[in-house]
Parts: C-alpha cells; sequence; structure tokens
C-alpha cells in the first residue's frame, strides 16, 4: 500500500497519481502512524496541518521507518520534515528539499501559503517564498534584471505574511518599482512565474510510483524509543 499526504502544493494529485497511490488530504499530528497502521509500506508525505492544528510529529515518521516503511517527503511540510529527518532514513525530493539541507533557505514559513478550504479543491490564494525565489531565479538566469533589482524583489516578498503575499503585493510594496511600471512589471513575474511546490509535488509522486510497495529491512545506526509521550500517542490512534 502506498500513501502520499497532498494538497494546496497539487491541487490536481489525483491526474498525476499511480493508479496503486491512495491519496490523502494533507497531514496532521496522527495521521502517518495511522497511515502505517493501515499497512502502509510507501508513504509520501507533501503538505501538512500547521497553523490550527498540531503538525506532523518526528516521532510518527521514525516509527514508520522502525517498521522499515519507506518514507518521502518533498515541496512542502514533507520537504521540511525530510530535512529535519534525513539522518534517519527519510528520503527528500525536489529543490525545496534540497534548499532546507543546504541551509539556502531556513525559515520554515517559506513554504506556507494560503488556501482554499480542502473541500473546495485546496487551491492556493498567496505565494510561498520558495516560488519567489525560484521565480526570480529564473528571471536573473534570463537577464531580466540586475542581482540589486532581484534582491529588492525578494526582500520585499519576504516582508510580506504569508496570508497575503501575491504577485501584485510584491510589485506594489517594491521600493525599486516606480508607479509607472508596476503593470509591466507584475505581467513579468506572472509570465515566468515557477511553481516549485508543485514541481517537487510531481518529482515525489514519480518517486512514489517507483519505490517497491513492500517493506525491506534495512540496516540502522539508531533505536526507537518507546516513550511514554508515544505510548499515549499510539493509544490515542487505536480509540
Amino acid at each position: 500500500m502506498k500513501v502520499v499526504f497532498v494538497g494546496p502544493s497539487l491541487p490536481d494529485a489525483a491526474n498525476h497519481a499511480a493508479t496503486d497511490i491512495a491519496l490523502r488530504p494533507p497531514a496532521v499530528q496522527g495521521d502517518v502512524l495511522r497511515a502505517v497502521e493501515d499497512g502502509a509500506n510507501v508513504i509520501g508525505l507533501v503538505d501538512g496541518g500547521f497553523e490550527n492544528t498540531a503538525p506532523v510529529w518526528h516521532k510518527e515518521i521514525l516509527f514508520a521507518l522502525s517498521l522499515n516503511v519507506t518514507v518521502l517527503g518533498a515541496a512542502s511540510m514533507g520537504a521540511l520534515r525530510a530535512a529535519e529527518c534525513q539522518a534517519f532514513g527519510m528520503i527528500g525530493v525536489g529543490r525545496i528539499f534540497n534548499d532546507y539541507v543546504s541551509k539556502t533557505v531556513v525559515d520554515d514559513a517559506d513554504v506556507a501559503l494560503l488556501h482554499e478550504p480542502m473541500e473546495l479543491g485546496g487551491k492556493p490564494l498567496t505565494v510561498p517564498m520558495v516560488n519567489v525565489r525560484s521565480t526570480l531565479d529564473k528571471m536573473e538566469r534570463l537577464q531580466l534584471f540586475d542581482e540589486a533589482f532581484r534582491l529588492a524583489l525578494e526582500l520585499t516578498a519576504a516582508n510580506l505574511f504569508f496570508k497575503k503575499r501575491s504577485w501584485a503585493l510584491i510589485v506594489r510594496a517594491c521600493s525599486a518599482i516606480p508607479a509607472s511600471q508596476e503593470e509591466y512589471w507584475l505581467t513579468m513575474l506572472k509570465t515566468h512565474a515557477v511553481d516549485q511546490k508543485r514541481i517537487d509535488a510531481l518529482a515525489l509522486l514519480e518517486a512514489v510510483r517507483a519505490a517497491h510497495d513492500q517493506r525491506v529491512p534495512t540496516e540502522r545506526h539508531w533505536e526507537f524509543k518507546k516513550t511514554t509521550l508515544w505510548a499515549e500517542q499510539l493509544a490515542r490512534s487505536k480509540s
């Protein structure tokens, strides 16, 4: 059994996932544990709740890994947890994961965005910083602006609250862009926009598709500790 937790990073995941992959909404604390108990051999984590609910617990990922479940992460919460749990065997996929590992990106909020309720499709409504940086990287490579202009745009975007960050607001708030050029730069940014979270989420789906649907024993340098807190979480999952 293969399970992938995905939402606003790839709202149309159902159109891209292999038929043997069970798609579940963004994961919160306890969901990875439940997937393991349901019999998952491969778990892909893309999106996860964090603001109004307890996020995916590192301990449940370690539990899955201790049972030889293949756990992959990318794009959003998955990239964060993969960077944090890589040393224990979690597999990271994509640029965003690599940027967290290399410390090119350090802020958890850089993957955050505002989106529609999942019941309505979960479409992103704002632009996460990881997408802003990938877009500006592309435009700089195309020599559409110089480094100073790029830094001004990036700093402006970084200073905006993730629930309000949009290309339009970035352009309006950037002091390097005169009012007479706002429409031009808004068009340029939208035209060259790179949805890095989507790219990485698609890469994770491909990695999950290619993974063997079985638990394969591996040598580990660590031992899973069944703490009192873990026992309480395990009990809650069975209630």
